[in-house]
């Protein structure tokens, strides 16, 4: 067995959970499904907006980390922190948590990654960039080929600094975030 993970440094942590990518694999879909479904249970008597698949195992015929993002959207008027206990309760881990945005996962075990993993993203209605991202991305292969080259490139080098590998992609994803809001307008 390992170290409890909540005694871990940082950097233990990025050595036992290295950034890594994977080709596409549509079982991703599957994945989402079943723990939106999940979810969707879970919080059967809140008020959700929206359960969405994100990142970029949601966007097609692109490499990426083997983790399923999913981002809940809240009414302003619910209490996010009671969301995140209600998940907590049910074995997510809070990863960070600010003013309006909390994180969670599933999937991180003592010994490294478990077979699913989950990233959940929980926000207020509105606070959805990631899904014009994601939209634009799959409405324009070759963009999603550039974040692709992108992602490739910057993994060996950021491979266990998390915070690194995220920074380094933030221009990109701005920049097209910015680009699909122009052209879809309210979408969400």
């Amino acid at each position: 067995m390992g170290k409890d993970l909540s005694k871990m440094t940082l950097e233990e942590l990025w050595a036992l959970f290295p950034i890594f990518l994977v080709p596409h694999d549509d079982r991703w879909k599957d994945s989402f499904n079943e723990i939106r479904q999940t979810l969707t249970g879970l919080l059967a008597a809140q008020p959700v907006v929206r359960i969405s698949h994100i990142g970029s195992t949601a966007i097609q015929g692109i490499w990426a980390k083997n983790i399923v993002d999913v981002m809940i959207e809240i009414p302003q008027s619910t209490d996010m922190k009671d969301i995140a206990q209600l998940l907590e309760q049910s074995g997510f881990t809070v990863m960070y948590a600010e003013a309006n945005r909390i994180s969670l996962n599933k999937g991180y075990t003592e010994n490294g990654f478990a077979d699913k993993v989950y990233h959940i993203h929980l926000r207020y209605a509105g606070d959805n960039d990631e899904l014009y991202f994601r939209d634009y991305l799959n409405e324009h292969p070759a963009v999603a080929k550039e974040y692709e080259t992108l992602k490739l490139r910057l993994w060996k080098q950021y491979e266990h600094d998390r915070d690194a590998y995220t920074d380094a992609k933030t221009d990109f994803i701005s920049k097209w975030t910015a680009e699909a809001r122009k052209e879809n307008g309210d979408r969400y």
